[in-house]
């Protein structure tokens, strides 16, 4: 292991104390591997909230990765009320990873074109804009899954903009499987409404009421 060149590491974990961030990495990781010249990585880490834990922020986070030499990294860091957990992810960007998981309102953007499986979940609505930019940011998409039980709040504004026939229609050109589990009808709106969602293909629908 010391003499390693290339690693990847795709992590999902529950922690107790402290996410899995720059600091982390470097004194697991890179101090052990002086030979270590390729290193990307998808790592989520969640812990319960404390007092602490809830002032961490993104920009927390990222000043851990300062002086990483190997890629650019993306950090973000959600704070989930309703089930009393702080989610960190950090990954190198480029992204080579097929699967991208919890995408929330948080999401920095970007583009992702190794990605195949997206699952969304969070406390605040996911409004059409929203599902712009998912589209926009995983443009191969084949399956999606949707958790998310909060109501759009802007479903007014799209029928005034509707009516005046300047919504954006999201087209998905590779989604075949779309589960939308434990979430609002808005969403099931949101992709059988034709003003508003075109899917190229037939897909496979997975409606949990």
């Amino acid at each position: 292991m010391p003499n390693l060149e290339k690693l990847s590491l795709d992590v999902r974990v529950f922690v107790n104390e402290t996410f899995i961030d720059g600091n982390n990495l470097k004194k697991n990781i890179l101090n052990r591997m002086s030979q270590l010249k390729q290193f990307t990585f998808n790592i989520s880490s969640s812990m319960f909230m404390n007092n602490e834990m809830n002032l961490l922020s993104n920009e927390d986070i990222q000043q851990t990765f300062n002086d990483f030499q190997y890629s650019k990294i993306i950090c973000c860091v959600d704070h989930f009320q309703e089930y009393k957990q702080v989610l960190c992810h950090v990954y190198s960007y480029p992204f080579l990873m097929q699967h991208y998981e919890d995408v929330t309102n948080n999401f920095p953007g970007g583009l992702y074109p190794y990605v195949r499986l997206v699952s969304l979940y969070d406390e605040r609505p996911f409004e059409h804009d929203f599902f712009i930019r998912i589209s926009q940011s995983f443009p191969f998409m084949e399956k999606l899954s949707i958790n998310n039980l909060h109501a759009q709040k802007q479903k007014e504004s799209y029928k005034l903009i509707n009516d005046k026939s300047n919504l954006s229609i999201i087209k998905y050109d590779h989604l075949i499987e779309l589960q939308i589990d434990r979430a609002h009808d808005d969403y099931i709106e949101e992709f059988l409404c034709n003003t508003k969602t075109y899917l190229q293909n037939n897909i496979f629908f997975d409606v949990h009421y």
